[in-house]
């Protein structure tokens, strides 16, 4: 069993793979001490439509430490890092970009750091390269409001190069675009978080795949995960308020109208229809939040019964067995 593995999702970065794979292992064996700690690289292609592929096959065919996992189609960089999770073996894990805007030389201060006790490191971006407009501006921005509403107080959210403790990047569950929350959810778990900075040097080769509407969607996860921090296991309490607000003032107005009506004998629906379309309303809406509020505990409580289905499909799986592996064969 390694005690480090190093995860990287890859999508179309041919002329990236072999140059990062080589630093990596470069770095990797000057840190370790032979025959003491031993590390796995795990690159997960996800879904590449170049070389990328190919050329993860062909270190895997002469390197025993290199685990391949190719998924059937693009799942997005989320899913691939799930992937690359549930399938690395290390006692720590840690996780990279694959476009070489992470250096591996800074992979010793991360795991210093986990030597140190703590459960999750995160990189923090302090001297960024790429466009300020564009990119900075929107990310400060996010990064700030992502501080706010988790209440974990650091300054990059969204960067890929973070290293966690196997026991607790396993709790938690990825899915859609929530790696960059990685830290919040793992807080909520009552992992202790630290960040130590990174350099962020300008892409050598291929094409970002980012863009400014990757802003907008950050907008609506932080709603998601504002709402799974504080409600995850009580969705009640959230639509509840809401569905118990709108049955009692819908009650109150209907009430009123009732008293109106005995004591004016007043001809209620030309006089206060509205009102009578308003306490119907409202009733009749608090009625669903309520029950919208059950089915989210139902789906709590199979959440943590049934098994996880993982945002994945895995094509193949490829790894060379070393010589002592297959002497025991």
């Amino acid at each position: 069993m390694p005690k480090y593995s190093i995860v990287v999702p890859f999508h179309n970065e041919e002329d990236n793979v072999t140059t990062l794979y080589d630093r990596l292992k470069a770095v990797m064996e000057a840190v370790l001490e032979p025959g003491r700690d031993t590390f796995e690289l795990v690159f997960v292609d996800d879904g590449s439509r170049d070389r990328t592929y190919r050329l993860l096959e062909e270190i895997a065919a002469v390197d025993s430490r290199v685990l391949v996992v190719k998924l059937r189609r693009n799942f997005g960089q989320t899913s691939a890092l799930a992937a690359g999770f549930d399938h690395a073996q290390g006692e720590y894990i840690l996780a990279m970009d694959g476009d070489l805007q992470h250096d591996p030389r800074e992979i010793p201060a991360f795991l210093s750091k986990l030597e140190e006790g703590y459960d999750v490191v995160s990189g923090w971006r302090s001297q960024r390269g790429d466009n300020f407009l564009l990119r900075r501006i929107p990310s400060r921005a996010a990064n700030w409001l992502m501080a706010a509403l988790s209440g974990v107080n650091i300054h990059d959210f969204g960067t890929t190069f973070k290293a966690y403790r196997r026991e607790v990047i396993q709790n938690i569950p990825l899915y859609g675009e929530m790696h960059r929350f990685i830290p919040a959810l793992a807080s909520w778990y009552g992992a202790s978080i630290c960040e130590i900075p990174i350099s962020n040097p300008a892409r050598e080769f291929g094409k970002s795949h980012y863009g400014i509407s990757r802003t907008f969607r950050v907008f609506f996860d932080l709603l998601t995960i504002r709402f799974l921090l504080k409600y995850m296991t009580r969705p009640l309490h959230f639509f509840g308020t809401f569905g118990a607000v709108g049955m009692l003032g819908g009650s109150a107005l209907a009430a009123w109208l009732l008293v109106l009506k005995l004591t004016t004998h007043a001809n209620m629906a030309n006089n206060h229809g509205p009102l009578f379309v308003i306490a119907g309303v409202s009733i009749l809406a608090g009625i669903q939040m309520m029950g919208i509020g059950l089915l989210g505990e139902l789906q709590v409580r199979h959440f943590h019964n049934a098994n996880h289905r993982a945002p994945y499909a895995v094509d193949r799986i490829l790894r060379l067995r070393s010589s002592e592996e297959s002497l025991l064969q």
